[in-house]
């Protein structure tokens, strides 16, 4: 689905992230490392957030921005940066609107993330109201409205409790969109499909998560 082709970043001169080549298309893929090592830049790039300073970054083919933010969408690690409106029903309004879709396809839309993530009942709550979960909930909720083929997370869990986050990998657990997520907590990640490993600025692990893991944990005891 994404191909990176020759892709490297950039910034103030120094190399952040250096010739990624892959593809990727699995259904659960885990990025891990170390604080500094590039993971977050990498994950930026699945939907244009960050541009490869050389090389491309294509869904099916299409090597454009405009196509990657369509089909991938990306929650931030803290809500706060993805909410907009005070009021959970014209947050999640937002997005649908700046596509001039109909009042009825709004509508629709709303109702059916609302229900499948059961938070009907904060449609009319003042999002600084929320708990950090239920925040957590909506903003997913605001990028599942645009309905992406993938979802990239980007340590979704890091600023909640034990029971939020809980119940917030269950409902990540249940999403039928393709996921790609950042994390250093590796137990979210040790069932998933691949798990790649970034370590300054280069992927040096790509593979099951039973063979990854152990070696990033080693690599990060020297």
């Amino acid at each position: 689905m994404i191909t990176f082709t020759n892709v490297s970043v950039r910034k103030s001169g120094t190399c952040v992230l250096g010739n990624i080549n892959l593809r990727i298309g699995e259904r659960r893929v885990g990025i891990i490392g170390r604080n500094g090592s590039g993971k977050s830049t990498f994950a930026r790039l699945f939907n244009g957030l960050e541009k490869p300073t050389t090389g491309t970054v294509t869904w099916d083919g299409a090597p454009n921005d405009g196509q990657l933010r369509r089909h991938v969408g990306f929650l931030f690690q803290n809500p706060e940066n993805q909410i907009v409106y005070p009021i959970v029903q014209e947050d999640l309004e937002f997005g649908l609107k700046n596509l001039k879709l109909p009042d009825a396809v709004i509508r629709e839309r709303i109702d059916e993330v609302l229900t499948r993530f059961d938070i009907a009942h904060l449609r009319d709550r003042f999002t600084h109201q929320l708990s950090g979960g239920e925040r957590q909930l909506v903003a997913l909720a605001g990028v599942l409205v645009m309905k992406p083929k993938m979802i990239v997370f980007d340590e979704p869990t890091t600023l909640l409790d034990l029971r939020n986050k809980s119940l917030f990998m269950k409902a990540i657990a249940e999403l039928t969109e393709h996921v790609v997520m950042v994390s250093h907590d590796l137990d979210l990640i040790a069932n998933f499909d691949r798990v790649l490993h970034c370590e300054d600025g280069a992927l040096v692990g790509d593979g099951a998560p039973v063979a990854v893991i152990p070696d990033y944990i080693a690599r990060s005891q020297i």
